[in-house]
């Protein structure tokens, strides 16, 4: 059985332990050996987490059968009523599953009751993921060239879903 559930600040070995298991397979063919443990312990060392969940982060883990195979992590940013999904990852043997779709309807119906009117993301502009995106209902807005330290970038696509557009049955 399926069960998504709120983390809570002890989950945070589990949600890096759950990155450090899925970035690789998502990543490697995009990111540098070097570039990739870097954006991993700038996004998912235990106090970046912790930062992340006591600054209103909301982190969401996907379980089948009790085993954690996923997570999204999403909050309100500006302007008002617009929500980011920062974080939406399945381990690659949940891949195809449908797992990626319940988070993300997860996400969708929890913004619809904080009365949100979008909900915005980036993506790596080369990453397949993408597509998964533009499936579900998100467009691209624009492009971000973002720089994160020690000479990295983070070329991205912003996409958002207007929440009043439905999907195929992801919500």
């Amino acid at each position: 059985m399926t069960t998504i559930r709120d983390a809570v600040i002890e989950d945070i070995p589990l949600i890096r332990r759950l990155a450090q298991d899925i970035w690789p397979a998502t990543y490697s063919e995009l990111l540098s050996p070097e570039q990739l443990q870097y954006m991993l312990e700038l996004f998912y060392s235990p106090t970046a987490l912790d930062t992340q969940m006591r600054e209103g982060h909301r982190f969401l883990i996907l379980e089948e059968d009790h085993v954690p195979q996923g997570f999204a992590d999403f909050s309100e940013i500006d302007p008002p009523g617009t929500i980011k999904l920062h974080k939406l990852y399945v381990l690659p043997t949940g891949q195809g599953k449908g797992w990626g779709r319940q988070l993300l309807g997860q996400v969708i119906r929890l913004s619809e009751a904080l009365e949100a009117h979008a909900i915005q993301l980036q993506v790596k502009r080369d990453n397949k993921a993408r597509h998964f995106y533009e499936k579900m209902g998100f467009r691209v807005l624009h492009e971000l060239d973002l720089e994160i330290g020690n000479g990295y970038y983070m070329r991205d696509y912003i996409m958002q879903y207007d929440l009043s557009t439905p999907t195929d049955g992801s919500a």
